[in-house]
């Protein structure tokens, strides 16, 4: 027997309803909405790349969000610190931590109380450091041979910085010392600001770290050797790649979001949504942009996918550098 036509139609209207709302289901975009400020631990000291790029988002969530975000500086234990101060933190999505990439280094060779892949929500990517050599503008060393010389003629009598034991510059330079057979000294530093400072004021005679040296070699005060990366940055066009120089080095360094362990998917959803709606801000793309970083996009999954591939990926160079033990 046939439905009244009123019925039919009230019938209709809800099948297109449900059918209009089942998209927007799939994507997650969740109704989530914090009760109070979102707490946010960052890695890195104050007045750095980071601590700005993560207050320049935080401005844009918490209108997305309808709180305040809270950037926390928590220095330390080579950029873990923030992170680990989540063991305790309830999975509401209240309190976060920007994660930097030597979370998936430090436990191959430090002990530590928590296990990156089994104890962090993993939100979203954030962005990506650029990393190159810099000197001083009145540096002897005009070229990245020069400093390669240098460190080979007089093993271990120049300093260099970075943002800490462990970490990509560091890395990246053992692998440097490696190929070349020149020696340097590291000096660890909590941040860009910092070793910033320290190669101006002549503690250090070089950075291998991000370009947080970008505007002080556009305004003349630095000059750069070489890049860390695959190709040539077209901002950039002179400088060379270690690559083009003979030194197969390149130097990888993104950082994201995590949450505490067991965050409910909703919650997850709506802080990535969030955050790649606050990524594309002019704001924050065009403070990126002066440290030639761009947005590093990846969705909850594909953050956890990258962490995963990466943790164990790295550990035959963490051996290689005499950082680890197989």
């Amino acid at each position: 027997m046939s439905l009244p036509t009123s019925v039919s139609r009230r019938h209709f209207a809800t099948l297109a309803a449900a059918a209009m709302a089942s998209p927007a289901v799939a994507r997650g975009q969740s109704r989530w909405k914090p009760d109070k400020p979102i707490t946010i631990y960052n890695p890195f000291a104050a007045g750095g790349v980071t601590d700005v790029h993560m207050r320049l988002l935080g401005e844009a969530v918490a209108k997305i969000l309808g709180q305040q975000i809270i950037i926390d500086v928590k220095p330390g234990a080579a950029g873990t610190l923030a992170p680990a101060m989540l063991l305790n933190a309830k999975p509401d999505g209240q309190t976060l931590a920007v994660m930097s990439i030597n979370t998936l280094r430090y436990p191959h060779y430090q002990q530590t109380s928590w296990n990156p892949l089994t104890d962090f929500t993993y939100i979203t990517g954030l962005s990506s450091y650029t990393m190159g050599i810099v000197v001083r503008s009145d540096s002897p060393w005009q070229t990245f041979q020069d400093m390669i010389a240098a460190g080979k003629k007089e093993p271990d009598k120049y300093n260099y910085g970075t943002s800490g034991i462990g970490g990509t510059g560091q890395l990246m330079m053992i692998e440097v010392e490696q190929e070349t057979g020149a020696k340097f000294t590291h000096i660890p530093y909590k941040g860009g600001a910092e070793w910033m400072q320290a190669l101006m004021g002549g503690e250090i005679q070089f950075i291998a770290d991000a370009a947080q040296w970008a505007p002080f070699v556009d305004d003349g005060k630095c000059r750069i050797l070489a890049f860390a990366t695959e190709t040539r940055i077209p901002r950039y066009k002179d400088v060379p790649t270690m690559i083009e120089l003979g030194v197969k080095v390149v130097g990888q360094s993104p950082y994201g979001l995590l949450g505490p362990k067991g965050m409910p998917p909703e919650i997850v959803e709506s802080i990535y949504q969030a955050f790649k709606q606050a990524s594309t801000e002019p704001k924050v793309t065009e403070y990126l942009a002066k440290f030639i970083q761009v947005p590093w996009d990846k969705n909850p999954a594909e953050f956890r996918a990258f962490a995963e591939k990466y943790y164990v990926d790295v550990k035959p160079l963490l051996v290689k550098a005499g950082l680890a033990k197989n």
